[in-house]
């Protein structure tokens, strides 16, 4: 039996440092809801956490992109949709003024309605959708995934010669033949609109598969990282219950280690 060095304190003691540190490890789990709360706890996971975690980042500026492009195809349609209902009152006025039975008078009557609603066609090809123009031939490059590979959503030109040649200054419905005229140029315009109104249909439905891509892509992501980084409560909680026990277990015996030299006391009295 010695005093000097007390081998049983000691072992009592490094026992107690481990359920320690055991304790404050499962404290700061269930604390932080993360089960990866240093690198050391598991580096491997760390990594890839991390670099799932940037790319669900991405997937989401994407969904971001997606859904601004598809709010930019709906606004397209919507103002389209008025420009039907224009080229379809121009025809109807076309057809109007060739009535035998209507005088010039009559006529210039139905070229004023025809001319304002020329210049409605014309005011809606300078729209734009936070400053990108709605009516353009270029094609806009919509960023479909996390890679940044895009979608090319086709563009509709209202400045294209089938809507020009409807709404410049020389096609008129004042006469007879001046409106038979006008009335070929019109049809040709709502032809040319069913096809563009047609694209940005596509346009839609294309973007609405990405999105819905991207969606589950986030989901799945998420999940993957939740297994790896997001703490089972339920196994957290048993385990700090048995640190704790471990740690107050290990306070008790240390403190009874510490006594064992004392008994060296009664061999020397």
């Amino acid at each position: 039996m010695v005093i000097n060095t007390n081998t049983s304190a000691q072992s009592a003691a490094n026992q107690l440092q481990q359920s320690s540190n055991m304790l404050a490890k499962s404290l700061a789990r269930l604390s932080s809801g993360s089960k990866i709360t240093s690198p050391a706890d598991d580096s491997a996971g760390l990594a890839v956490s991390m670099k799932l975690g940037a790319q669900i980042s991405r997937v989401g500026a994407a969904q971001n992109n997606v859904g601004n492009a598809i709010s930019f195809n709906q606004t397209q349609d919507g103002y389209l949709q008025k420009v039907n209902d224009a080229l379809n009152r121009m025809s109807e006025l076309s057809v109007l003024s060739q009535d035998a039975t209507k005088t010039d008078s009559d006529r210039a009557l139905y070229n004023t309605e025809f001319g304002s609603l020329q210049t409605y066609v014309k005011d809606v090809a300078t729209k734009d959708f936070n400053g990108v123009s709605l009516f353009s031939s270029s094609a806009l490059n919509v960023t479909s995934d996390s890679e940044g590979n895009t979608f090319s959503n086709t563009g509709v030109d209202l400045g294209s010669t089938s809507y020009t040649n409807a709404t410049g200054s020389s096609t008129k419905i004042d006469t007879v033949a001046n409106a038979v005229t006008a009335l070929g140029k019109i049809k040709s315009a709502i032809t040319q609109l069913a096809t563009d109104r047609a694209t940005i249909g596509s346009n839609i439905e294309s973007l609405g598969y990405y999105n819905d891509q991207l969606s589950s892509l986030s989901n799945n992501l998420s999940a993957a990282k939740s297994r790896i980084t997001d703490v089972d409560v339920a196994q957290e909680s048993t385990n700090y219950a048995k640190q704790n026990i471990l740690v107050q277990s290990g306070t008790a015996m240390l403190a009874q280690a510490n006594s064992l030299p004392q008994s060296v006391l009664k061999l020397i009295g």
